[in-house]
């Protein structure tokens, strides 16, 4: 582009000159010949126009944002919230900027196309404010839909850290029975953390969690809303059916509703497939992959030891623990961000607690202290129990009682007790393992549990039918003297 200077004195030269050539003004001025024809024929000064650069924070969520716009009609500061909260590092004026030169795009066509059976879901998820007890709590929603019968499971959090959203995608594909063959997400930084079209960097934990699942991970592109293969809102249905002007007495309230609106969803024909999805979702389900044997371990948070007041100490609170379990290393999780989640070194769901909302609370469940009370005198009712559990191997009710003539009750409560955290298969190997050497006490077939004890299967991790009663007045409180014994 040339300057104003030359332009001006290119039409000078030609209004005083008429009969000057463009290659006489052309050597004359040491420029191109073609730049004087463009000069004497534009009757405009030449204007620099800055090309702008597009912010890099931004490039991720440019569909996420239009969307938001131009679609869902949703204000600016709402818009800005959702990204932040999927990830956006980018500044506040940065993003208002980039709103300011967006333009409403003109309405397109495109041809969407379908999915076979168990070959996409896609998942999601966006931030709500609700009111639980006149009180206004954030929460995070998932949805994660299965592309062929667009089945839906819904899931939610008080937390959207990586955990959490692992968590979803996880209870989801449980809850499903099966995985797709691959799961389209965003440009989330859980789940990518360079979302260049020409150099994508996946995150490297979703990776892992890709692998133990088995599925191939697919993002949308930036700036490309048909990517997904499908055009759909997830959360528009959600907001105006289920969250605009509902009240909950409880977060547990909460997750319960929205099991049952998603029980409504699935029942309800689709306006694309103009059938109901529980109805395709029956074709989909045998088309899916199978489930690993167990969950993702990755996401477990925290490894602690347990006391021997069979306490865990989390957040500056403690929690209980079965007696079985205490002085032995356990791990710990927070599930949406809401409850205490307490795992064996099997991997294997011993306790869960609402989490505490203050300091130096100690929360403890009257089950867990069971052993404190072993029951005496009532042998015949612990053998039905047992011989409920294992019936082909009662002999072993007959070893214990001829071994243990003191105290018989106690070892076959404890064993008993054992059967609620081990697989049944690996409590008859520890039978037999007694057979072998002749030992039939519960500490032995302890020592061979947590020895060979295998990882136990996977089990969705819901809060339905469970019941928690927490009792904050228990005493275990002990003497001096028995904490010295302990130490000693």
């Amino acid at each position: 582009m040339i300057s104003m200077e030359d332009w001006v004195t290119i039409r000078t030269l030609k209004k005083r000159n008429s009969g000057l050539g463009s290659r006489r003004i052309a050597e004359l001025m040491g420029i191109s010949r073609n730049t004087v024809k463009s000069a004497i024929k534009s009757n405009e000064p030449p204007k620099y126009e800055r090309k702008e650069k597009q912010n890099p924070d931004i490039i991720p969520f440019e569909i996420f944002i239009n969307e938001g716009l131009f679609v869902r009609k949703l204000s600016k500061s709402r818009i800005l919230e959702d990204i932040r909260s999927k990830g956006f590092k980018g500044s506040k004026s940065a993003f208002y900027r980039y709103c300011e030169k967006t333009k409403e795009p003109e309405t397109r066509t495109f041809m969407p196309y379908e999915t076979a059976p168990g070959v996409q879901a896609q998942f999601d998820w966006s931030p709500y404010t609700i009111t639980l007890k006149n009180n206004l709590i954030k929460v995070y929603v998932f949805s994660y839909i299965h592309g062929f019968s667009r089945h839906r499971v819904y899931d939610a959090s008080l937390s959207q850290t990586q955990g959490s959203v692992f968590e979803a995608m996880e209870n989801a594909m449980v809850e499903s029975g099966g995985v797709c063959q691959r799961v389209q997400t965003d440009n989330a930084t859980v789940f990518i953390k360079n979302a260049s079209r020409n150099n994508l960097v996946w995150n490297e934990r979703y990776l892992a969690f890709c692998g133990h699942y088995g599925f191939e991970p697919s993002r949308s592109l930036p700036a490309h809303p048909w990517s997904k293969g499908k055009v759909e809102r997830p959360f528009d249905y959600l907001e105006e059916h289920f969250i605009k002007g509902n009240e909950f007495e409880s977060f547990d309230d909460f997750l319960r509703k929205l099991k049952e609106f998603q029980q409504k969803v699935n029942e309800r024909i689709h306006s694309a497939t103009k059938q109901k999805p529980q109805d395709l979702f029956a074709r989909e389900a045998p088309a899916l992959g199978d489930l690993p044997q167990t969950r993702f371990v990755n996401i477990k948070e925290e490894v602690r030891k347990v006391t021997a007041d069979c306490l865990i100490s989390y957040d500056g609170s403690r929690y209980s623990v079965p007696y079985l379990f205490a002085v032995k290393e356990v791990w710990l999780k927070v599930s949406k961000g809401y409850f205490l989640e307490i795992y064996s070194s099997q991997n294997k769901l011993i306790a869960k607690h609402k989490l505490s909302m203050a300091k130096g609370e100690v929360i403890m469940l009257h089950e867990h202290y069971k052993n404190h009370s072993i029951e005496r005198g009532n042998w015949e009712r612990l053998s039905e129990t047992f011989s409920e559990l294992f019936p082909e191997y009662y002999w072993m009710v007959d070893k214990v009682k001829t071994q243990k003539r003191i105290n018989p009750n106690y070892h076959l409560t404890k064993i008993i007790e054992f059967a609620k955290y081990y697989k049944k298969n690996d409590m008859q190997n520890a039978f037999i393992f007694c057979r072998n050497y002749n030992i039939y006490t519960a500490f032995f077939i302890r020592a061979y549990l947590e020895k060979n004890a295998s990882a136990y299967d996977i089990k969705p991790l819901g809060i339905a039918g469970s019941k928690i009663i927490e009792d904050k007045n228990i005493n275990i409180k002990r003497s001096l003297s028995y904490y010295k014994i302990i130490g000693g």
